[in-house]
């Protein structure tokens, strides 16, 4: 945004940064890319919302003294239907937020272990798709580099 300092660079794996992450306003929260291999391709799946029209990964913000690993799950379990079984730490992304306040969300790569999705009230529909067509889809750069993170973890 105009007139706001850019956030400090992605670290990966997560990393405070004092003056960012002790910031009283900030903005706290979590998520996943979800993947799966369908008929050998490996594919990871993205949420859209309707309320913004956007397409991007399941995340949201953490509930107070929850921690993230735990809100990655429940968020992701809430947008996609999906509970899922947590792996390896990904790249964080920070940036401010649409009232201005700092925000970090942490990732993490997650399987499906159970569920199915429904449309509710946060998210109309998701999509499996190959890493360079969710790339393609993504309404926010920063989720970008999420993605490019995942996919050094899978060796692609």
């Amino acid at each position: 945004m105009s007139g706001e300092p850019a956030p400090p660079a992605q670290l990966e794996p997560y990393e405070p940064i004092p003056g960012w992450d002790d910031d009283p306003n900030l903005v706290c929260a979590a998520g996943g890319v979800v993947w799966r291999v369908d008929d050998g391709e490996l594919q990871i799946l993205l949420v859209h919302r309707e309320r913004y029209d956007d397409w991007g990964l399941p995340k949201g913000k953490l509930d107070k003294a929850e921690s993230p690993e735990d809100g990655a799950r429940r968020e992701t379990e809430e947008e996609t239907g999906y509970r899922c079984i947590l792996g390896h730490e990904l790249q964080c992304t920070r940036y401010y937020d649409a009232k201005r306040r700092p925000k970090t969300v942490r990732y993490w790569e997650m399987t499906v272990a159970e569920g199915e999705f429904q449309p509710n009230h946060e998210t109309n529909e998701i999509r499996w798709l190959d890493l360079d067509d969710a790339r393609q889809l993504l309404s926010y750069r920063h989720d970008a580099g999420v993605v490019d993170s995942f996919a050094r973890f899978a060796g692609q």
